[in-house]
């Protein structure tokens, strides 16, 4: 007796409808934090979801969406302030499907040889913008710190299917990229500050946060 076995590739919990958060209350979204202990390192202020990290720690404060998204336009406006220099802080917005299908914007001081190669300035942040495989690429960006930003990842389909996608800030493209997966392929939506390695050159010395004022889904 054969088995037949197959894969399904079921999203029951997928939007595929237009979605506007605006962070007047956290309906939506659950908390995926690392590191936190049972702390909540945010909270909703002003209508604004603030999240934060403390100094010399390796918090990683995070929200996520209870649904997913896949083909269209994700948009976050967010608040990046003055991160401490060189802090490893890294203000993040990002869609998540597992370790092989995420695609991010973090902003951060940056580490130092980055910093030099971009001939960034005092008041200047490093924003990267990354996917983190399928296949890999990270460009990166000076930004100015103390000001609002409005950052976009667009997602098309090409003629086979597969995801194309558009890095901007404030409407201009920054990055792009062919991506070898497509449709079958969805994503949470992420709002993160977090201590991570990778962006600066110390433990944060310093308390660091982001505001984030809304998150935004368009469907294609």
């Amino acid at each position: 007796m054969s088995v037949l076995l197959f894969y399904c590739s079921c999203k029951t919990n997928e939007i595929k409808t237009s979605k506007t958060f605006n962070f007047n209350d956290l309906v939506g979204w659950k908390n995926a934090s690392l590191n936190t202990g049972k702390k909540i390192n945010y909270s909703i202020e002003n209508g604004n979801l603030k999240i934060y990290t403390n100094a010399n720690t390796w918090e990683r404060p995070k929200v996520k969406t209870t649904s997913k998204f896949s083909v269209g336009t994700y948009n976050w406006r967010i608040f990046i302030p003055e991160i401490g220099t060189g802090d490893m802080a890294s203000i993040s917005a990002f869609l998540y499907n597992d370790d092989r299908h995420e695609l991010d914007f973090e902003i951060g001081y940056g580490n130092q040889i980055v910093r030099n190669q971009l001939m960034a300035q005092p008041d200047d942040l490093i924003v990267y913008m990354t996917s983190q495989a399928n296949p890999h690429q990270s460009v990166q960006k000076k930004i100015k710190r103390g000001q609002w930003y409005n950052l976009s990842l667009e997602i098309n389909q090409n003629q086979n299917g597969l995801y194309l996608v558009n890095w901007k800030i404030n409407d201009v493209v920054l990055a792009n990229l062919q991506l070898n997966y497509g449709s079958e392929t969805s994503f949470y939506i992420f709002c993160s500050v977090e201590n991570l390695k990778f962006i600066g050159n110390h433990i944060p010395q310093n308390n660091n946060y982001a505001l984030f004022d809304f998150v935004e889904f368009k469907s294609n």
